[in-house]
């Protein structure tokens, strides 16, 4: 669901992009028929689209704030990208003035990447790149210059949208013209393409990272006690108390760092020191922490959580 119109030549380099985003929910044929039918033209309108998903029984969410285009110092990049089954599949164009390189990436890997050194490239649907190829063809001059290059892109994106609501009607517009010949921008590319591909695969990483954390987070949130025996109290000293957890206690702090393993001693505090012995159960009942013998409250300041 994009349409990237760009030009990349002696004069520099303009990117035009639309900014439509569609999320489909529902049976994978249905999905599927759905999505033929935007791409062979027979749905021309937002109407439309959803009417025919109403009958297709499959829910759409459209966007129109994507941020398809984005600048790296002399370059600019367009991206189109869908998700499969386990990964993000992502083509992008890097553009600065006498060069260009497309690149096709699964998650964070290369698995195509070619270079070249002028052209008009469109990215998207088949059906939304002939309509653009056609206006093209009809508006374009070799001697315009490049904002007014820009001004007929985004002129061309807004006539595709009007035909096909696989293109939405925001877009922007982006212009790079340094000073470079073919090789020399074939180099400055390699350098920007390699360092965004890096930061690409760190931030992936820390995102995994994360996800394995907030899924930890999850589990552990799930077993904390709000019923059941804690352990008993083995050491008093006024109102503080040593209590080992039972067998299937354990206590972390507030960032989920583990404190105590089952069988390990923790700190507890008492509001009544004259009514705790040596061997008091202590018990959460009510989700109130407190002895088990006469419900006297105690206070810890770490999560108590089963195994």
């Amino acid at each position: 669901m994009s349409l990237i119109i760009a030009y990349v030549g002696k004069k520099g380099c303009v990117m035009a992009s639309d900014k439509r985003r569609i999320a489909y929910f529902g049976s994978e044929e249905n999905r599927n028929s759905l999505e033929e039918e935007i791409y062979s033209g027979r749905i021309s309108s937002d109407e439309e689209l959803h009417k025919r998903a109403n009958e297709f029984k499959v829910a759409i969410k459209i966007t129109d704030d994507a941020n398809k285009l984005r600048t790296i110092e002399d370059a600019i990049v367009g991206e189109v990208s869908s998700k499969g089954s386990f990964e993000v599949k992502r083509k992008r164009i890097y553009g600065t003035t006498m060069g260009y390189q497309i690149v096709e990436l699964v998650g964070s890997e290369i698995v195509s990447r070619n270079k070249h050194e002028k052209a008009i490239v469109l990215f998207g649907n088949k059906y939304s790149k002939t309509l653009a190829e056609k206006l093209i063809s009809q508006k374009w001059k070799p001697s315009i210059s490049l904002k007014f290059m820009g001004d007929i892109f985004e002129e061309i994106l807004e006539e595709v949208a009007n035909q096909t609501p696989s293109v939405g009607k925001n877009f922007d517009v982006f212009i790079k013209n340094p000073s470079m010949d073919s090789q020399s921008a074939q180099k400055y590319l390699d350098e920007i393409v390699d360092r965004d591909i890096k930061l690409l695969s760190k931030f992936r990483q820390k995102l995994e990272e994360d996800l394995l954390e907030n899924k930890k987070t999850i589990e552990l949130a799930s077993k904390i006690i709000d019923e059941g025996e804690i352990g008993e109290v083995v050491e008093i000293d006024n109102n503080m108390l040593k209590v080992v957890l039972n067998e299937d206690v354990q206590a972390f702090n507030g960032n989920w760092k583990q404190l105590a393993k089952p069988k390990d001693e923790v700190v507890m505090i008492s509001e009544k020191e004259d009514e705790i012995n040596i061997g008091d159960k202590v018990v959460i009942e009510n989700e109130k922490l407190c002895l088990e013998k006469n419900k006297s409250n105690l206070m810890c300041d770490i999560i108590l959580c089963n195994l």
